[in-house]
């Protein structure tokens, strides 16, 4: 077993306790392979953010567990590197089994999440107890999930969204002992997060997604007050990006995210973790699309991964100062 203090890592609870207190979210920043962790470990120094490196259960098959853990203690002494240390955080994203958080926990994770959202509601009570006693026992944070988002991102998939019912939250995090709770108000995983039935257009015919519920979010504030609290699917699907991948020979039709508004709101609120993947699959999409248009004979992997880990970098800072209000905060 390797415990995730070997490999220099912290757990999410101080990080979360600050983050409701200032009225910031941490960044949660999903990552498969070098370029996206070099982007991510560049823009937290940067910006001296705090940061959650999560991975999705694909993305753990795809890099492999074994390389996890070393990118994982390597990130840590590359912020060093580049002169400042950023705490980090190492998070499993949307772990479905009792097993597989058993096994990121045993294998350097500081934290794992508990997707029992498409259970039962005492189905997912019993399960997310389980995970948070194990996990606990190792100094592991948990989290969490009540409602069901939308969408398809890496494996996870609903075709409709169930909003959180905040008369259960209270309930939850009592019997469970999560130590936060991701809620559904209305993001949704993906690019393309709504159907064009969902939106309304504008008077040049860009499409507006439905505004989130912030009733919710504050009912379930009210109802476990200082909780934290977590957004999925937070993605705000940049259309300079869309274009740039369309303009590239990409097809990305009626892609569409959560207005940057809508997220520095929520953002202020117990919110205190935000994910984002689509955005920064975007990036890197939209970076390598370009040099491949424009210099058809490229063939050298650094050629194009380079510029997509620079706008990836890029398009992080700008979220962690402008949207997520982490900068200053590691």
């Amino acid at each position: 077993m390797t415990s995730y203090k070997e490999l220099g890592l912290v757990n999410s609870k101080e990080l979360f306790q600050k983050a409701v207190k200032g009225g910031y979210a941490i960044p949660a920043f999903n990552f498969n392979n070098l370029e996206q962790l070099q982007a991510i470990i560049g823009a937290c120094v940067e910006t001296k953010s705090p940061v959650i490196l999560q991975v999705s259960s694909g993305a753990r098959k795809y890099a492999n567990q074994t390389l996890l853990k070393h990118l994982a203690k390597g990130a840590v002494e590359y912020a060093k590197d580049l002169g400042f240390e950023v705490p980090i955080v190492l998070h499993l994203d949307h772990g479905d089994t009792l097993e597989l958080c058993t096994s990121c926990v045993e294998s350097g994770f500081s934290s794992v999440m508990i997707d029992g959202s498409h259970h039962p509601y005492d189905k997912n009570v019993e399960l997310t107890k389980q995970v948070v006693e194990y996990a606990h026992a190792h100094g592991v944070t948990v989290e969490g999930e009540l409602g069901v988002l939308a969408g398809i991102e890496d494996d996870v998939s609903s075709a409709v969204s169930h909003y959180t019912k905040p008369e259960e939250v209270e309930d939850f995090v009592k019997k469970t002992g999560v130590d936060s709770l991701a809620i559904s108000i209305g993001t949704s995983h993906g690019a393309n997060k709504f159907t064009p039935d969902q939106c309304t257009r504008n008077a040049d015919g860009v499409l507006i997604p439905p505004p989130l519920r912030f009733d919710i979010l504050e009912e379930c504030e009210r109802r476990i007050p200082g909780f934290p609290i977590v957004l999925h699917g937070a993605s705000s699907v940049p259309p300079e990006l869309v274009k740039l991948i369309n303009s590239n020979g990409g097809k990305l039709n009626d892609a569409v995210g959560i207005p940057e508004e809508q997220l520095r709101r929520a953002a202020a609120s117990a919110v205190c973790k935000i994910n984002i993947d689509s955005d920064g699959r975007l990036a890197m999409t939209a970076a390598i699309r370009k040099v491949l248009m424009d210099s058809p004979a490229e063939f050298d992997p650094r050629k194009y991964l380079g510029p997509a880990r620079d706008q990836l970098k890029e398009l992080y800072k700008y979220k962690i100062v402008n949207v997520l209000g982490s900068a200053g905060k590691a």
